[in-house]
């Protein structure tokens, strides 16, 4: 057996502090204000003096909460909405990429992903002024083309790597037992890329929900979205039903994320 000499041990707990330094930075937070959330003093503060589930229960209030529920229900149809006419747009892309070898798909292929790089306060101020100019008042709609852009490559990308896996042998060989195109992209390919498609859409889902610039300078009174809700709450009052907003939002991200992760092997996925 091998004995470890100094220098790989040194090694070792160097990556194992900087490991721990990264896990604490990043879990930290989270465990901080959702400590806050259970706490019962009208102010947020850390650490609570006592717990309790009041803010939970004035949250869920239909007339205390009356329009954090109602933010809430608009962010959830933009995100929905959006999502799913962004698995549609992205699935025909992908797909009619995948079966161009020459170099203009390329060129597309980039163009679709370059919202990921591209600032989202730039892109939101932008649309607020393009949409200005022809004269298209904020509304839901706008919201939902607003976020269809900025959400649709992670559908995309996610889709394009589960084409690129997929063994052409298997359309060939559906073709020439006299399948339709139609016939073998029901059976075999929708099927096969279904898992790259879930993981996509639920990236976007949760990358429109959390989205402040677009909706920020796409919405108005009228159409408030949950984080611009949670903004103006932070501003006023601080209130502490946004922990408890947060607390409800880290839960339900993380019961989604496990059952994508069961499903779909969403972390594969990601990191692949």
């Amino acid at each position: 057996m091998q004995r470890s000499t100094f220098s790989d041990v040194t090694y070792a707990w160097a990556i194992g502090l900087l490991a721990g330094l990264g896990v604490l930075i990043l879990i930290g937070p989270v465990l901080i204000v959702i400590a806050t959330s259970f706490t019962t003093s009208q102010t947020l503060r850390f650490p609570p003096p006592e717990l309790s589930l009041r803010w939970y229960r004035d949250l869920f209030d239909p007339v205390r909460s009356a329009q954090i529920h109602s933010a809430a229900l608009n962010s959830v149809w933009v995100a929905g909405t959006a999502t799913i006419i962004g698995a549609v747009m992205s699935v025909l892309a992908a797909l009619a990429i995948t079966r161009v070898a020459r170099p203009s798909a390329r060129i597309l292929e980039a163009s679709f992903l370059s919202p990921l790089i591209l600032p989202t306060l730039s892109y939101g101020l932008a649309a607020l002024m393009f949409f200005s100019v022809i004269g298209i008042r904020p509304s839901l709609n706008l919201l939902i083309a607003g976020h269809l852009v900025v959400i649709a490559p992670f559908i995309f990308r996610t889709t394009l790597a589960s084409l690129t896996q997929l063994d052409p042998a298997l359309l060939e060989a559906s073709a020439n037992l006299g399948a339709s195109r139609f016939f073998g992209f029901r059976r075999i390919t929708l099927p096969l890329i279904a898992p790259g498609i879930a993981a996509g859409c639920f990236l976007a889902f949760i990358s429109s929900m959390d989205n402040v610039p677009v909706s920020l300078f796409l919405s108005n009174a009228r159409t408030g979205m949950l984080p611009i809700r949670m903004w103006g709450m932070m501003e006023s009052t601080l209130d502490v039903r946004i922990a408890a907003i947060a607390g409800v939002l880290i839960l339900a991200t993380l019961i989604l994320m496990i059952v994508m992760d069961r499903l779909t092997g969403l972390t594969k996925r990601i990191s692949g």
